[in-house]
């Protein structure tokens, strides 16, 4: 287990999303960013964040409660370069993307369980830096980044928008074995 991340609960399993799962994974995050606050009802953004990944742009990955699969608990995306977003400077970058857990998955070490999934798939894809870009206002999920080593990358920060900022986070990767 990587340093800062913490225990996990043993009931959370992390697993690559199937096709028939990825429109209830797009539900997961508009909820959750809607819930959070982080996204009002009638954002335009919401249909970016449900199709994330439809397209094969990236890695799926899904949190479920145990074996069985269902329910799932949140989710987190995983881009490689050149589909990276705008955080994503060359080949050797991966970003992670809308990591969302939803209610029932809060408190149990969701969230923790799909940063350190994402982690760990970057490192096996040779992956030497892991950036993300969250809002200001999601505190929580900083502070998760924080945990898991991720470190502020002020000069990469990036507005969508005028008057819309969003925060770079970066993680240096052990060099590919």
């Amino acid at each position: 287990m990587k340093a800062g991340i913490g225990r996990l609960d043993h009931a959370v399993i992390v697993r690559d999303a199937l096709p028939g799962e990825l429109a209830e994974v797009g539900d997961i995050r508009v909820a959750a960013y809607r819930a959070g606050g982080h996204m009002s009802p009638d954002s335009g953004y919401a249909p970016v964040l449900r199709a994330l990944g439809s397209a094969g742009d990236g890695t799926v990955l899904v949190a479920v409660a145990g074996p069985g699969g269902a329910p799932l608990l949140g989710t987190v995306m995983l881009q490689y370069w050149p589909d990276g977003g705008q955080v994503v400077t060359g080949e050797h970058e991966a970003e992670i993307r809308a990591l969302a857990v939803a209610p029932q998955g809060q408190g149990q070490g969701t969230g923790r369980a799909l940063l350190h999934a994402a982690i760990e798939r970057a490192e096996r894809a040779g992956v030497t830096n892991l950036v993300l870009l969250t809002q200001p206002d999601m505190r929580a999920a900083q502070h998760l980044y924080r945990q898991a080593g991720f470190r502020r990358l002020p000069d990469r920060d990036w507005s969508p928008r005028p008057g819309v900022t969003l925060l770079a986070y970066g993680l240096p990767l052990p060099a590919s074995r």
